[in-house]
C-alpha cells in the first residue's frame, strides 16, 4: 500500500488524534489506486469461489479476505489457509478448532467452504462485509507502521465490538480475548497484568482477568465494551501504562549513563 497514515504523535496525543480524524484517514485509503482497484476486483471475482482451493489460488483475494481478519501476515501460508478454511469449524478436530488464536475460527466461518455449511461466498452483502472490515485492518496496519501501541488499540473498535455484542456467554467472550492476541495484549496492559501470566492455567488466568476488569472499569462483563465510552476508557489505560512502561526503560537507562560516567 502506498497509503501512509497521519500520526502527529504516539501515546494519548496520537490517540486523540487518529479518533478525530479515523474517518477521513480511512476516506483517503478507500480511494487510493492500488486499494480501489484490488476492491473492485474482489466484488467482480469473489462470488466466483467455490472452495478454500480457489480463493488462496487468488492472489489479491486472499490477501484481502486475510486482511478482513488481521491475518495479512499468512499470505504465503496458502496450504496452511486453505487447511484452516475446508475443515470449517464444527468438528473439534477442525484445524481452526486446535489453534489457540481464536482468529481463524471466525475466518473459516465466515465464508462457509466446509461440505455441511452455506456457501458465503455468494451471499448478496458477502464482499461489502469482508471489505470493510479489510479497509479498517488496512488502516490499522498503516497506523501500526508507525506506532503499534496505535494500532492495537484501533483494533478494538472493531474486534472488540463484535465479540462484546455477541450472543455468546460472557465466559466464551473472556475466552475469545484471551485467545485473540491483540486484544489479549490491551487488556493485558490496561489491566497492568504481566504477560507472564499467559502460563496459569487457563481458568484462573480468566478470573485474574475478570477481577482486575471489575476493580479497574467498574465491570467484568464483556457486554459493557460495546460502549465506545467503555473502549476509549481501555485504549486510554492501555497507552498510559505503555507510556510509562517506555518512561521508566528510559529513565533506567539514564541512570545507568549516568553512572557509568560518573
Amino acid at each position: 500500500m502506498t497509503f501512509s497514515a497521519v500520526i502527529p504523535s504516539g501515546g494519548l496525543l496520537g490517540w486523540s488524534f487518529l479518533k478525530r480524524t479515523q474517518d477521513a484517514q480511512k476516506e483517503v485509503l478507500a480511494q487510493s489506486s492500488q486499494y480501489s482497484r484490488e476492491a473492485a476486483y474482489f466484488r467482480e471475482n469473489i462470488s466466483k469461489v467455490q472452495t478454500a482451493e480457489d480463493l488462496v489460488s487468488d492472489r489479491t483475494l486472499l490477501r484481502l479476505s486475510l486482511a478482513a481478519f488481521g491475518l495479512e501476515d499468512d499470505i504465503d501460508n496458502r496450504f496452511f489457509i486453505q487447511k484452516v478454511l475446508a475443515d470449517g469449524t464444527t468438528s473439534e478436530d477442525a484445524l481452526s478448532n486446535r489453534l489457540a488464536d481464536r482468529r481463524y475460527p471466525e475466518f473459516s466461518a465466515a465464508f462457509g467452504f466446509e461440505p455441511t455449511a452455506a456457501l458465503q461466498t455468494i451471499r448478496p452483502g458477502f464482499a461489502d462485509t469482508i471489505l470493510d472490515r479489510a479497509l479498517n485492518n488496512s488502516f490499522e496496519i498503516a497506523v501500526g507502521d508507525q506506532d503499534t501501541d496505535l494500532r492495537l488499540a484501533l483494533s478494538l473498535d472493531s474486534q472488540l465490538t463484535e465479540i462484546a455484542e455477541g450472543s455468546s456467554s460472557d465466559t466464551a467472550k473472556w475466552f475469545t480475548i484471551l485467545g485473540t492476541p491483540p486484544l489479549r495484549t490491551v487488556f493485558e496492559g490496561a489491566l497492568n497484568l504481566p504477560s507472564s501470566i499467559g502460563t496459569m492455567d487457563i481458568d484462573q488466568q480468566l478470573e485474574v482477568f475478570r477481577d482486575r476488569a471489575q476493580s479497574i472499569f467498574g465491570t467484568d462483563q464483556v457486554e459493557d465494551f460495546a460502549a465506545e465510552e467503555m473502549r476509549d476508557d481501555l485504549a486510554r489505560k492501555f497507552l498510559l501504562q505503555q507510556q510509562v512502561g517506555q518512561f521508566s526503560v528510559a529513565s533506567s537507562a539514564a541512570n545507568a549513563l549516568t553512572l557509568l560516567q560518573g
